[in-house]
């Protein structure tokens, strides 16, 4: 388990390699504004995910409401191993701003595992791919 720091803002016409190995595949369960930042990260790395991966990366993104707790459940058992989760936001981290809400989860850890935290309300797509390095730097390591 890991928690993931913001990386520094980048000045116009720096550059980040942001190319994914050809052994993960992305499985986004975007549940809140958080997916936007998903999807803008992603389509950086766009046309580097395979269809064929080692490794299959579940990220919850956004708020996990006891409604939608079951559906996350199901989506991280059918998901194929060997697989990974990467947990970002503050509400699918803790619950967010919403932690004391009778509806809310109070984590996705409180249902399924989860190997990296990365913070914030919304974390930059920035973030996302630095989870993923790491998440996929400590992928080698987990039976």
């Amino acid at each position: 388990m890991a928690a993931v720091d913001l990386p520094p803002p980048r000045r116009q016409g720096e550059t980040e390699a942001t190319a994914l190995p050809a052994w993960v595949r992305v499985f986004d369960a975007g549940l809140a504004c958080c997916a936007v930042e998903v999807s803008a990260a992603l389509r950086r790395c766009a046309g580097q995910l395979p269809g064929d991966a080692a490794v299959n990366v579940l990220v919850v993104a956004g708020t996990v409401t006891d409604k939608l707790a079951p559906l996350v459940l199901a989506a991280y058992r059918e998901l194929p191993g060997p697989r990974r989760v990467l947990s970002f936001g503050a509400c699918s981290n803790s619950g967010g701003p919403y932690w004391d809400s009778y509806c809310v989860t109070k984590g996705a850890d409180q249902l399924i595992p989860v190997d990296v935290y990365v913070p914030g309300c919304p974390p930059r797509p920035e973030a996302l791919v630095h989870g993923l390095r790491l998440l996929l730097g400590a992928a080698d390591d987990r039976p």
